[in-house]
């Protein structure tokens, strides 16, 4: 969309498919933690959360335990996790037309702003963002909301019906709703379409390549794209 001239992306399940690194990470925290759980599919509800919200409401573990379930799961990723990690088709494609428009372009993750830059470095994405927003390493500031009040404070020359955040959880679509700004929901990532329905974005899009058409074309708000057209 022409209007929007500060883009927000979140990172995992939107810009990379993280599913083998986090819950693999997952995995061997959980085993840490004396509990077995070979399906790896079971364990896809914790990318997009912060892991704080994810341990807990999953498992119902205290502080306690969670603190230490996290350390165990950072013990795997911030050496093999991060990198076991893939880009989404055409990703690359998509930021490159947008620096072209002129767009500035922000990542908004609840996770760490540490390893979201090593990973943006990895894949070589680093040179398309002019900020990058996540989680503090001791679980602070990691609500959404939160996250993208904060990229909003460094743009104080714009409106909010010049901001928009894309991202595949309700998370992300809270916390858009919470800040005043629009939001396009994916659904080629890991949230349901009923999940990002439920929260009422401007659009839904089901391919990276509908994001690209979206955003370069004018669309009516409340469209939502057909999987596949």
């Amino acid at each position: 969309m022409n209007h929007y001239h500060v883009i927000l992306f979140d990172l995992d399940g939107t810009l990379t498919d993280p599913k083998a690194g986090i819950t693999r990470c997952v995995q061997y925290a959980l085993e840490n933690m004396g509990i077995i759980e070979p399906d790896l599919d079971q364990l896809e509800g914790f990318i997009g959360p912060p892991l704080q919200e994810s341990f807990s409401t999953m498992y119902a573990f205290d502080a306690d335990q969670t603190s230490q379930a996290v350390a165990y799961y950072r013990e795997r990723f911030q050496t093999t996790g991060m990198y076991e990690n893939e880009l989404y088709p055409l990703i690359p494609e998509l930021l490159a037309e947008l620096k072209e428009r002129g767009k500035v372009l922000a990542v908004a993750t609840s996770k760490p702003t540490v390893f979201s830059e090593k990973i943006l470095q990895h894949f070589h994405l680093d040179a398309y963002f002019d900020v990058v927003v996540g989680s503090n390493l001791d679980g602070t500031r990691s609500a959404k909301a939160e996250i993208i009040q904060t990229i909003l404070d460094q743009y104080p020359e714009y409106d909010r019906q010049h901001f928009v955040m894309i991202g595949d959880r309700k998370h992300d679509l809270i916390g858009a709703n919470r800040t005043g700004i629009d939001a396009i929901g994916v659904t080629y990532g890991y949230g349901s379409i009923e999940e990002l329905r439920s929260e009422n974005p401007a659009h839904i899009v089901h391919s990276v390549e509908q994001l690209m058409h979206l955003l370069a074309e004018a669309a009516p708000k409340g469209l939502e794209t057909q999987r596949g057209q």
